[in-house]
């Protein structure tokens, strides 16, 4: 078993409505959630007195909460910074609610072209925005996400050598790299002592669609394995993305894999059973 690890969740993949989140957390055994979107609107459209209401909910569920899954830095790299810069201050607010130290982000979807054109823009933001993290004593945790600047390793990189801290981590997201082209071991050595949350879920590169971890081209349980090996404790944070997922027949140890059709929840519970697997094995 991998000790030191515990698994969380994007909920709103089980479903919009923050009490069926509550309940299908507690069936699957989950302890934790990253929490997104909140009866079909993402958390930081709501007040810091709606956020406390939800934080009630989730207190009376027995559900903790490990990370914001915040939009923070998912827009134009040319789009105003300011506005922005401000709903990064309301989730660093609800954060605090929230009791979570981590919130997660990006940096900023690129135009066409050469992405080093922009790079002087990026870390002037990010600068400002780890500056701030640090002030609040949050952590700000990159995600590699398509498209933006931070999507492939080395920028990856780049950005962990300038800003990586108390208060500046990275997430590893598997699919997201193959997604991108991006050899997931090669991104793996090159980030391993920055990498302080796990994101769950596989890809192939064929045609880049989403599966169960360890069921495409992701290297998920090799990487969970040396993980587990240099002593990783943090979060596996399961995003499914199993929305378009169709073959179920092809899952070796599910228990859904007779079914003609799966709903939203099983999905989600598909994923969970994929990871689970993963780990009983390494």
């Amino acid at each position: 078993m991998f000790k030191g690890i515990t698994i969380s969740g994007f909920a709103d993949e089980l479903d919009e409505n923050i009490e069926k989140q509550i309940q299908g957390f507690q069936e699957l055994g989950i302890t934790h959630m990253e929490i997104r979107e909140v009866n079909g609107k993402n958390l930081l459209q709501y007040s810091l007195e709606e956020a406390k209401t939800f934080k009630e909910m989730l207190d009376a569920g027995g559900i903790k909460v490990s990370s914001i899954g915040s939009p923070i830095g998912k827009i134009k790299i040319t789009d105003a910074f300011e506005p922005h810069f401000e709903a990064f201050q309301h989730a660093v607010e609800i954060a605090k609610i929230m009791e979570t130290k981590y919130i997660r982000m990006f940096s900023f979807f690129m135009p066409e072209g050469d992405p080093a054109l922009y790079r002087d823009e990026v870390m002037r933001r990010l600068e400002r925005m780890a500056d701030y993290a640090c002030e609040r004593d949050v952590i700000l945790l990159h995600e590699n996400e398509k498209d933006i600047y931070g999507d492939i390793a080395p920028r990856c990189l780049d950005i962990m050598k300038n800003f990586y801290g108390d208060h500046f981590q990275a997430v590893f997201d598997f699919a997201n790299f193959v997604q991108c082209k991006q050899d997931t071991w090669e991104a793996y050595e090159m980030l391993e002592p920055y990498i302080a949350y796990v994101h769950i879920k596989d890809a192939l590169w064929k045609d880049r669609s989403v599966v169960p971890a360890g069921y495409g081209d992701g290297n998920v349980k090799k990487i969970l394995r040396v993980l587990k090996e240099k002593g990783y404790q943090g979060f596996l944070s399961l995003e499914p993305h199993l929305s378009e997922f169709e073959h179920f027949d092809q899952l070796e140890h599910s228990r859904f894999r007779e079914r003609e059709t799966v709903n939203r929840a099983e999905r989600f519970a598909v994923a969970h059973e994929a990871l689970t697997q993963i780990i009983e094995e390494i």
